[in-house]
């Protein structure tokens, strides 16, 4: 078994675990417990959990500027369990899966401002692993088409051609 020691001290086994995502870049920081409690950044008064939430984190930034560009839809309500945006930015939840669809003008720009991007980069269950892996092969070769295109790289650009090909076959069948 692998074991990770306190990036401070080097010298006892890292408990406490952290992740931040930043315009995309994810950083992490692995501490014992003597040194995260010492890290002037960090609370531990509530049994080692993090002093604020998801909820306090979305309404704090849904508050600030966000707040007149959706003033006109936040009555909209979802038509499968009738919640509101307005629910959603007191409580920091949706009341089914469609609230994703129905709001999704509200809150896919929010969630890009959380996390830098909307694209999905942690990790992905083993036995969806298959299917989800080459979605995101297939998205990345598109992507790398376009700018293949765009710089008028024909020669990479048809390699990248073949190779969506193959994928878009593997995916069907």
């Amino acid at each position: 078994m692998f074991i990770l020691f306190c990036e401070i001290c080097h010298e006892k086994e890292a408990t406490i675990h952290f992740s931040e995502i930043k315009n995309g870049i994810k950083k992490e920081m692995h501490l014992c417990e003597n040194c995260a409690q010492k890290k002037q950044d960090i609370n531990f008064d509530n049994n080692f959990n993090i002093p604020f939430s998801i909820q306090d984190i979305f309404s704090s930034i849904m508050n600030a500027d966000i707040d007149n560009v959706f003033s006109r839809k936040s009555e909209q309500a979802c038509p499968k369990c009738g919640s509101t945006y307005n629910r959603f930015r007191n409580t920091g939840k949706f009341g089914c899966e469609k609230c994703y669809e129905v709001f999704h003008e509200q809150v896919y720009p929010l969630v890009k401002r959380v996390q830098g991007t909307l694209d999905h980069t942690g990790k992905i269950p083993k036995r969806a692993a298959g299917p989800i892996r080459l979605r995101k092969e297939l998205q990345k070769f598109k992507r790398q088409l376009a700018i293949a295109v765009d710089k008028e790289d024909f020669e990479r650009a048809v390699e990248l051609r073949d190779k969506i090909k193959e994928l878009e076959k593997e995916i069907n069948n």
